[in-house]
């Protein structure tokens, strides 16, 4: 509060607080009937709580204890500066490193780097190669079968990923009929060619194409296969030639490792043109 004595105005007197110093500047009262004081100062008995740390460019010309018109935000934004001066009342720094023992440390953060980096490498590969086949997936996908025992004429049925192959060792004369018929007239036309890779050897999966059973060898009107549950006939090439089968037997992905020996590998799937075909004929 302001008081009057004798008529005379009191100067004001500093106010001591213990918070922070600033000044409240006043412009618009009106100094009537009496002069109010411009400028009221606070002091502060502890200056280190407000200074962490100060930039040397933050209030150029000021007195650090006593804030500016000039925000200190505003004063950096317009003066930047990236020289930081820390203030070290509370801690010590600590002395710089013997260059002597840095070699060591960085040995031993680029060692451990590479312990880190086999490690992921292991990890890595190991999920990698769960994923691939294992040895008795790979060994079921494929087949070796011994030829030099089956006779001219007859079948052989083997047993391939939990299918019936029928191999049949053809004579001349089961070469001539299949090579005979007329391509046209069969339901799903394809020559005898093109479903063999050495005329004496037919290789055909065992498996009907209408509902999927097992037709029977050496059987039926053609000399062929015959399929007991629907009645379908095939030729002597697996040709569908009678009864409600859409298409020919399916021809594995196989291979002659020697004269006498047969490789049978992972199966393809039916060409996209085969498919169609059947699904046309299914329709009809």
């Amino acid at each position: 509060m302001l008081r009057w004595l004798g008529g005379r105005r009191r100067q004001p007197q500093p106010l001591s607080l213990d918070l922070i110093r600033f000044s409240i500047t006043t412009t618009t009262l009106p100094r009537w009937p009496f002069q109010i004081p411009q400028s009221i100062f606070f002091h502060s008995h502890f200056p280190s709580l407000i200074r962490g740390f100060s930039s040397e460019a933050l209030a150029p010309g000021h007195d650090i204890g006593l804030i500016s018109e000039i925000p200190a935000t505003v004063a950096a934004v317009k003066n930047p500066s990236s020289k930081i001066v820390y203030d070290e009342y509370n801690h010590e720094r600590y002395p710089p490193g013997d260059p002597s023992k840095r070699a060591f440390a960085y040995f031993i953060l680029t060692g451990g780097r590479f312990v880190y980096a086999s490690l992921i490498r292991l990890l890595v590969l190991k999920f990698v190669l769960s994923m691939s086949a294992s040895k008795d997936v790979l060994a079921l996908a494929s087949l070796e079968v011994d030829l030099s025992s089956i006779e001219p004429g007859t079948t052989v049925t083997v047993k391939w990923r939990g299918k019936p192959v029928f191999i049949r060792r053809r004579t001349e004369d089961d070469i001539k009929l299949a090579n005979s018929v007329d391509v046209q007239s069969l339901r799903d036309p394809q020559q005898d060619a093109e479903r063999v890779k050495n005329p004496e050897w037919l290789v055909v999966v065992g498996v009907c194409t209408h509902l999927g059973c097992i037709p029977l060898p050496n059987a039926g009107d053609f000399g062929g296969w015959f399929c007991p549950c629907h009645g379908s006939h095939y030729d002597i090439s697996g040709r569908i030639r009678k009864g409600p089968a859409p298409y020919n037997l399916e021809v594995p992905t196989y291979s002659f490792l020697s004269e006498n020996k047969l490789l049978k590998k992972a199966q393809r799937p039916p060409a996209k043109a085969t498919i169609q075909k059947a699904n046309k004929m299914q329709a009809d």
